[in-house]
């Protein structure tokens, strides 16, 4: 069985290119690559292209390559907590694709699946549609839309073995899992690495096939993205 660990992030996104396209899992700040992104940064690459569901906040998460100027575009489903993305789109700084959080969904699971293309009628009669070749199925209208695909995937999980296979938990589940099937390079950083067979087969969210590399992380954050509290009485 192929050993697919690494060292660590650094040597995990060495060969990462400025111009690249990369899928970052997460929701929210729940289950983002955060060693990852952090070599990213030290990398000093530019001019990228990141499909995430949302763009971390302003000082954690993907909002650190934005500070930087290394995203290029942005392909995302919800911006809202992050003011620095929302000046570099203002100001024309930054190509943004916003689309239906379902659809950013399907078009991630598609790449992976290898389905180039689908109709759905999310965002029918909206700008979503600017440009999009429309359909009736029916007696409803459906718009087509394209599949995605990133030459690296950088995934996080809870637990991985040496042989890429991955479980992720909670909330972390929602984007990873279909993020690592459409990369050409799947990376995934896990909180617990476990020799090969430690991991019950029945409890693995992505089989190892898909990963390339993984490593054991480190000093994991775990924000919280918007903490809403009561006084006590």
């Amino acid at each position: 069985m192929i050993n697919k660990v690494v060292k660590n992030a650094q040597e995990a996104v060495s060969d990462i290119q400025s111009g690249s396209v990369l899928m970052l899992g997460g929701f929210g700040l729940c289950g983002i690559p955060e060693n990852c992104i952090h070599a990213i940064l030290e990398l000093g690459i530019e001019n990228l292209t990141c499909i995430s569901n949302n763009a971390g906040v302003d000082d954690f998460g993907i909002g650190l390559m934005l500070q930087k100027k290394q995203v290029k575009k942005m392909v995302s489903s919800y911006v809202g907590e992050n003011a620095e993305f929302e000046r570099q789109l203002l100001s024309g700084e930054l190509e943004v694709e916003l689309l239906p959080q379902g659809t950013l969904a399907e078009r991630i699971r598609a790449g992976g699946a290898g389905i180039p293309a689908f109709f759905t009628p999310a965002g029918y009669g909206t700008e979503v549609a600017e440009g999009k070749e429309v359909r009736e199925f029916d007696g409803k209208m459906y718009l087509m839309e394209k599949w995605l695909r990133a030459d690296f995937a950088i995934v996080k999980a809870w637990k991985g073995d040496t042989a890429g296979n991955l479980i992720y938990k909670g909330t972390a589940r929602n984007f990873n899992p279909m993020m690592a099937a459409a990369g050409k390079i799947t990376i995934a950083e896990v909180e617990e690495l476990l020799p090969a067979g430690e991991l019950g087969p029945n409890e693995i969210h992505t089989p190892g096939v898909y990963v390339q590399r993984i490593f054991e992380g480190v000093g994991y954050e775990k924000r919280i993205e918007k903490r809403t509290v009561t006084s006590k009485n």
